[in-house]
């Protein structure tokens, strides 16, 4: 392993040497011309290969509607010019919400989703193109937060690791069979209520170690839901097959779920029983596969858990979140290790398209790694999570100027995650200063108030 380092590079040649000097596999490509390129999407095209990936503002209103911050946010990605904007997360139960600010669709607020996605729509039509809009369903899981500031975790198995950062107590009781079992009805009645709204589709969210992601890893569960793999895809799988089943062919279902959780067995999925940071690929793969079949028509891979102590397995950065240790590997290669999962898994997938991501530490060079990816069928859409905060237009600089501008980027600052682990409202502190500052240093207050009882 190479030591951690901060982004400096001035050229793609001085990027170029690192890359070869770290012997890390990181491709970049000088033509991008591929990022024009349209991408079939189930029964739509995305007008190219740009992606917003879904970033939590953790600022809807207290009902779950789209406050004015939301409605900012999606209006900036609008016009940004991305061929697939993926909303965030949406709880699908209020139990499952992982703050009380959290977006949550219902019948009560249905027609306030409807009123923003037809301005959405109306706005990225000036581009002259329409993305493909994907809503993000999520339970929390262990990360449930949905009144105030006190954890309620709903836990499929208890993890000495994280149990207590979580919340978790020794009596904490696992979430039953019958609770699952229920669940399943509530995704469906969300992918409903999704598509009359203006949705193309739904995300089965499966990442980050939220309910569906440790259910994947649930080895020590009992009961139909947990042990083996069989078991513990049950969930994912079957309310795959259920919303699929109701919505039918001209309605997207599509799933971000976590390839590698980089923790120990028997609490994580995608590792070596014997070394947790030894990538197994047999599940993962096996799982696409079963997707796929079930109907998935777009999968997006991530990896790790962003609120753990290795937050790079997930998002590689310049500086983490407080009390968060410096990774022991270069970013180059936690990058590395997120382009080879997502090469994998689209291999894997054949013709359903892949949705890439770990793009936003290479700041202005992002075009030329994600047209390299492209180029090699190594993904089918470059995914931008924080860089999106920061830059929504970034797409359309790269499409009309031919490149990003890097006083725009983002600098992997961590602050946006600081915000969403101190309870406030998240977006992008460095580049959005005249909206979130504010935010962040009142969240900063709060939180230090609180530890300080």
């Amino acid at each position: 392993m190479a030591n951690h380092e901060r982004f400096h590079f001035k050229t793609l040649e001085e990027l170029r040497e690192k890359i070869e000097e770290l012997g890390v596999s990181i491709p970049l490509a000088n033509d991008l011309s591929v990022l024009r390129q349209p991408v079939r999407v189930g029964h739509l095209t995305a007008p190219n290969v740009f992606a917003v990936l879904p970033m939590e503002g953790c600022d809807s209103n207290r009902d779950g509607s789209p406050s004015e911050l939301v409605r900012r946010r999606y209006l900036r990605f609008a016009k940004g010019g991305s061929g697939l904007l993926w909303w965030e997360a949406n709880a699908v139960v209020e139990e499952g919400r992982a703050n009380e600010l959290q977006m949550m669709l219902t019948r009560d607020n249905l027609s306030q989703f409807q009123r923003l996605m037809e301005e959405v729509k109306e706005t990225a039509g000036q581009n002259h193109s329409q993305p493909v809009q994907i809503l993000q369903l999520t339970h929390s899981g262990r990360y449930s937060r949905p009144v105030g500031h006190t954890p309620r975790p709903l836990i499929p198995q208890h993890d000495p690791i994280l149990d207590g950062r979580s919340g978790v107590k020794e009596d904490t009781p696992v979430v039953t069979d019958e609770y699952l079992d229920r669940l399943t009805q509530r995704y469906v009645e969300s992918a409903q209520l999704a598509k009359k709204a203006g949705f193309d589709g739904v995300d089965i969210k499966a990442c980050h170690r939220y309910l569906i992601s440790e259910l994947l890893a649930s080895h020590t569960r009992k009961g139909k839901y947990g042990g083996s793999f069989e078991n513990r895809s049950r969930f994912l799988l079957q309310t795959i097959r259920a919303v699929k089943e109701v919505m039918g062919e001209d309605f997207i279902v599509a799933c971000r779920f976590n390839v590698f959780d980089a923790h120990p067995y028997p609490y994580g999925f995608g590792c070596s029983k014997e070394d947790m940071w030894t990538f197994d690929e047999t599940e993962p793969l096996r799982l696409v596969r079963q997707m796929c079949e079930a109907g998935v028509g777009l999968l997006s891979n991530s990896a790790g858990n962003p609120y753990y102590i290795y937050p790079q397995v997930t998002r590689p950065f310049d500086t983490s979140s407080m009390g968060i240790p410096v990774p022991e590997e270069h970013p180059l290669q936690s990058i590395e290790r997120l382009f080879s999962f997502t090469r994998m898994i689209q291999k894997e997938a054949g013709d359903v398209p892949v949705v890439g991501n770990g793009y936003t530490w290479l700041r202005q060079f992002i075009p030329y790694a994600g047209a390299a990816n492209v180029q090699n069928h190594s993904c089918s859409f470059v995914g931008l999570g924080r860089s999106s905060f920061a830059y929504p237009d970034a797409p359309k600089d790269v499409l009309e100027k031919g490149s990003m501008d890097p006083g725009k980027c983002c600098v992997t600052c961590s602050k946006c995650t600081q915000i969403m682990r101190d309870h406030g409202r998240t977006g992008c502190v460095i580049r959005d200063s005249a909206v979130y500052a504010k935010w962040y240093q009142e969240a900063r207050k709060e939180a230090e108030e609180r530890e300080n009882g």
